[in-house]
């Protein structure tokens, strides 16, 4: 035991978190092809069936997606600011180190284009989630088979979108 010390148990912290957040990254990135995947595939079916009632599930599909989406984005996130406010001060008390410990945790959040680049993001994430449901939405209303349990539904749908856009626009960095 004595060769186990805190800063070795921090490093250990720190490769663990790194890859949790790598592995959140992908799942993350994944469900925004999957969604996109999943609203053509309901628009195909729809096309081919001529039932128009089957463009709801977009909606409920970018809703589950898209919430997801968010909680892996927020621990991503999380996870960056743990090692920079909490995790790389603490060793660099231990290690003495002059400069920051982990310093891209820092460096890349300072990069040139960066805040245009997480606007574009958040456009892309607000198309997919809450505008491609809206537009199944919207051809759903339009439709002549349109009962009105369904409206109702869509309604609370439409809602809980707007929700889900207001949570992507509350957790854009700025």
């Amino acid at each position: 035991m004595d060769d186990i010390t805190e800063s070795k148990v921090l490093l250990a912290e720190y490769d663990r978190l790194k890859e949790e957040q790598k592995t959140r990254i992908g799942f993350r990135d994944n469900l925004l092809y999957f969604t996109l995947a999943a609203v053509t595939a309901v628009v195909a079916v729809t096309v081919h069936s001529g039932q128009s009632r089957l463009l709801l599930s977009a909606p409920a599909i970018c809703l589950i997606l898209g919430w997801t989406y968010l909680v892996n984005d927020e621990k991503i996130s999380a996870i960056g600011c743990y090692v920079r406010d909490q995790l790389g001060p603490r060793l660099g008390e231990l290690s003495s180190a002059r400069g920051a410990v982990f310093g891209w945790e820092v460096y890349h959040r300072n990069v040139a284009g960066r805040t245009l680049r997480k606007r574009l993001q958040t456009a892309v994430d607000l198309f997919t989630y809450l505008i491609l449901p809206m537009v199944c939405t919207t051809a759903f209303w339009c439709s002549p088979t349109a009962r009105p349990l369904l409206v109702l539904t869509s309604l609370v749908q439409t809602l809980a979108l707007a929700v889900l856009g207001w949570q992507f626009l509350r957790r854009t960095e700025r």
